[in-house]
């Protein structure tokens, strides 16, 4: 906080007392979408607690503002998807070069896979865009203060996604699907029938609710950079 002084005369002398002023939490809003980043805007004047630092629309401008030596803002309001990127990357890459924003994802999909993703890359802050606005701004000055702040959700079942419930068979035939290994190629190599291949690819898709090696093999790619949690299951 920063004090100003002033004189009160009060009879024959002058009594200074301080005049105490809140510093604003300074807030970067990251959004693709031109309206929004407009209406956050506009709330955040109408706070006493908030002043907007600076707006951006893509990852790159994001992480470029995270990464300067001398951070212009305090909290970071992050939509889900940017221009660039999803959100989902850019917390990947802001562990991957070490940096320690405090992030609020700012998120207009209610898909709870995006809400689990988040925390495991160690997001502080989580809202809905539907959400009263009240709770994105308890949020963020929750998260400015140091706590987490996210809808409730089981955390016991933080890591369970789609791959998690493969085993560990399953995991590899997936990962050389991905390396564009052929069914004649993985029969090869594992010393089993075409037909075999086949059998155990069925009963891959029919887990991972995909219809064939194409979406089998973005979702493993999707889930892969997620975050490192998939490679030590």
């Amino acid at each position: 906080m920063n004090a100003e002084w002033k004189g009160q005369r009060q009879g024959i002398g002058i009594e200074v007392v301080p005049v105490v002023k809140e510093n604003r939490f300074r807030v970067l809003i990251a959004e693709r979408n031109p309206l929004v980043i407009a209406a956050l805007g506009d709330m955040l004047s109408r706070d006493s607690r908030f002043e907007l630092a600076e707006s951006v629309q893509t990852g790159k401008a994001f992480l470029e503002a995270a990464s300067a030596a001398e951070s212009q803002f305090d909290i970071a309001v992050l939509g889900w998807r940017l221009q660039d990127m999803d959100s989902g990357e850019v917390l990947a890459e802001m562990q991957r070069r070490g940096l320690h924003a405090r992030v609020v994802i700012f998120s207009n999909d209610h898909d709870i896979s995006i809400l689990k993703q988040c925390v495991r890359l160690g997001v502080q802050g989580f809202c809905y865009q539907f959400d009263d606005p009240a709770i994105l701004f308890d949020t963020l000055v929750a998260v400015a203060h140091g706590r987490i702040c996210i809808p409730y959700m089981d955390v016991s079942k933080i890591n369970d996604t789609p791959l998690s419930r493969l085993t560990a068979r399953e995991r590899e035939l997936l990962s050389v699907l991905a390396d564009g290994w052929t069914n004649l190629q993985i029969a090869a190599r594992t010393g089993i029938s075409e037909n075999t291949v086949k059998y155990h690819l069925k009963n891959l898709y029919d887990k991972l609710d995909v219809r064939n090696r194409a979406m089998a093999v973005a979702l493993y790619a999707s889930e892969k950079n997620r975050g490192p949690h998939l490679s030590s299951q």
